[in-house]
């Protein structure tokens, strides 16, 4: 049997979304990172990060990523990222956003870093639209890891 060890790298924009009280994981946001780094020789918390995981899944996925964007601890953890190892990202948007021209060349940007998509699905948004750019479900997300880190099925 593998043993998981899942953390959670949140941004303070990403909270609004849901209790982090309801979390029963480590949590990892910009504050641990400025906490632990005094000086020079202290860990850097992104760095660290970076080391100690064998997968990053990023769930929802925002534009900043593929434009460069590097200004808190979710995106310093990704541009450290090594890119032996696998980074699946989940987009999600509202369906005018997801249909706009930039979001395929930002896809096609990631895909190019060796980056997986989890394709995003129709449904009603949270806006009340109805249309693509609805965030995958649980269960697709769990198989696209599955498939990508070879696990065998369970008992």
């Amino acid at each position: 049997m593998l043993k998981v060890e899942v953390g959670v790298v949140t941004t303070d924009h990403g909270k609004h979304f849901y209790n982090p009280a309801e979390i029963q994981l480590p949590i990892y946001s910009d504050k641990d990172e400025w906490e632990l780094w005094k000086q020079r020789s202290d860990p850097v918390l992104h760095i660290e990060l970076r080391c100690w995981a064998s997968l990053l899944v990023i769930e929802p996925l925002d534009a900043k990523l593929a434009n460069g964007i590097c200004d808190n601890l979710l995106t310093c953890v990704v541009r450290a990222w090594d890119l032996k190892r696998p980074l699946l990202f989940c987009p999600a948007m509202n369906t005018a956003m997801w249909e706009h021209p930039l979001t395929g060349m930002q896809i096609d940007i990631l895909k190019g870093f060796g980056y997986r998509e989890v394709p995003c699905i129709a449904k009603k948004l949270v806006c009340g639209d109805e249309g693509k750019g609805a965030m995958a479900e649980v269960l697709t997300i769990v198989e696209a890891v599955k498939e990508c880190v070879q696990l065998a099925p369970t008992s």
